[in-house]
């Protein structure tokens, strides 16, 4: 099965939009059913050419007694209904709809509910990202899942951000490039240390990350910066507008490997690279050490050496050091507890929907693709960011599928906007490639941004492949 993605602004007042999308020869329309801000373009739509969307929306009517503390916020820029009458549209035409469901990735509720964010290990907050390590933000994901399955009906489900968001991010003109931060430093500056996160650690973790960070010794532990204490509430359906905003993609902030072949694709999100950082590595028993001081896995437990004082530390487990293990458990825990919970939500409620994880096997992962380095046999198919240089795509879409179950399908996430270019045989050929790395399907984004060439050029490598 192959999949376009799109928004119920591409569909919801463009009579033509459901055909156009049919033509590409796609089996499936993904459906933004719950998604952050952004400003998009509509190069098809009748009635407008660029569209803000100034703060996360669910696209489904709100039923105040289905929610709790957290509400999400209804549009205003589409009818409140937008994703029921875009699947009526597209279905109308023969194509199935998936609610694709962003989960902790929500600047609306988090600016509202500061406790509820993650917060890096300088007390720093991070007011798009909702921290799962708070029961309110579970029940919240288990609400908005068994709401869209409910009233949307949809024919799979999509879920992405299905753990902690991390430090990558592209925030209302982001200014955070000229640190150069590294790799290691975006995953330690990811590491949440929240009051629902803070006590998980080792005591000496908040202490080992700041001097990481800045290239110092560790001296005593520094106390835990406490998060703003907010009164439960629930939130209005329409919110004023908020400084915060999202990346207008569906997978930039999510980094998959550390290479700087990721980086120059954008799945670093702006701030988090470091432009030409050598990753002289290598990897014993699934851990990346560096070439003179790092970790060592041997029989699953870490052993490492951390950086010296001033000195950058290639990987975050040489950061870490003998801390490692622990904190590793730790953040892979968060994303392990939500994917179980929303699993058991979805089989509760619509058994035989299928359900679709936009996945990273890389366990320190954050963003839109979260963590998996166990694979989730609960799920139906597994998608993997197909955003960067193909072979490193490769890479992972093959982790994917070793930590795949039989009958269980893998899908690339693949782009269609630049940087990749509007050429059929380019794109072709990168497909050709995300099969033989164990692809059965194709995740496609997105049909309503896409210009006539690279929507023609989407059709024709997708007939090449057939």
């Amino acid at each position: 099965m192959n999949v376009a993605y799109v928004y119920p602004w591409d569909i919801v007042g463009d009579p033509s939009a459901p055909d156009r999308l049919a033509g590409l020869g796609v089996e499936a329309v993904a459906l933004a059913a719950s998604y952050h801000s952004t400003r998009a373009a509509t190069p098809y739509h009748p009635s407008h050419r660029v569209l803000d969307v100034p703060y996360p929306a669910f696209y489904l009517p709100i039923r105040p007694s289905s929610w709790s503390r957290l509400v999400p916020a209804a549009p205003t820029w589409t009818p409140e209904d937008a994703y029921l009458q875009a699947r009526d549209a597209l279905k109308a035409v023969g194509l199935q709809v998936h609610a694709w469901t962003v989960l902790t990735h929500n600047s609306h509720l988090g600016t509202a509910n500061p406790d509820l964010v993650v917060r890096n290990a300088f007390g720093d907050p991070y007011p798009y990202a909702l921290c799962p390590a708070h029961q309110d933000v579970l029940e919240y994901c288990e609400r908005l899942v068994e709401e869209i399955l409910t009233v949307g009906e949809p024919d799979g489900l999509i879920l992405e951000a299905c753990g902690p968001m991390g430090f990558g991010h592209q925030s209302v003109h982001e200014k955070t490039s000229g640190a150069d931060w590294t790799p290691a430093d975006s995953d330690l500056l990811s590491l949440c240390f929240c009051t629902a996160c803070a006590d998980r650690y080792p005591a000496a973790t908040r202490d080992r990350v700041r001097a990481a960070i800045d290239r110092t010794h560790p001296t005593q532990p520094t106390p835990a910066t406490p998060a703003t204490t907010h009164s439960a509430h629930s939130i209005s359906a329409t919110p004023a507008s908020t400084t915060t905003s999202e990346s207008t993609t569906g997978g930039s902030t999510t980094r998959a490997s550390r290479t700087t072949a990721d980086t120059a694709a954008g799945t670093i999100a702006t701030g988090a690279t470091a432009t030409g950082t050598t990753r002289s590595a290598t990897t014993t028993g699934g851990t990346t050490t560096g070439p003179t001081t790092g970790s060592t896995t041997t029989g699953g437990t870490t052993t490492a050496n951390t950086a010296t004082p001033n000195t950058q530390p290639l990987t975050i487990e040489q950061a870490l050091g003998d801390l490692t293990d622990e904190v590793r458990a730790v953040r892979v825990g968060l994303s392990d507890s939500l994917r179980h919970r929303l699993i058991a939500v979805a089989r509760r409620t619509a058994p035989n929907t299928p359900i679709t994880l936009h996945a990273n096997p890389n366990p320190w992962a954050a963003g839109a693709f979260a963590p998996l380095p166990s694979g989730e046999p609960g799920a139906d198919v597994l998608v993997a960011n197909c955003w960067g240089d193909p072979a490193t795509d490769a890479t992972r879409l093959a982790q994917l599928k070793d930590l795949s179950t039989p009958g269980q399908r893998i899908g690339a996430y693949v782009l269609a906007l630049p940087p990749r270019p509007a050429d059929a045989t380019v794109l072709a050929d990168q497909l050709r490639t995300y099969a033989k790395a164990g692809a059965t399907e194709f995740h496609l984004y997105h049909a309503g941004l896409a210009s006539p060439q690279r929507l023609a050029a989407i059709a024709e490598a997708l007939r090449q492949h057939s």
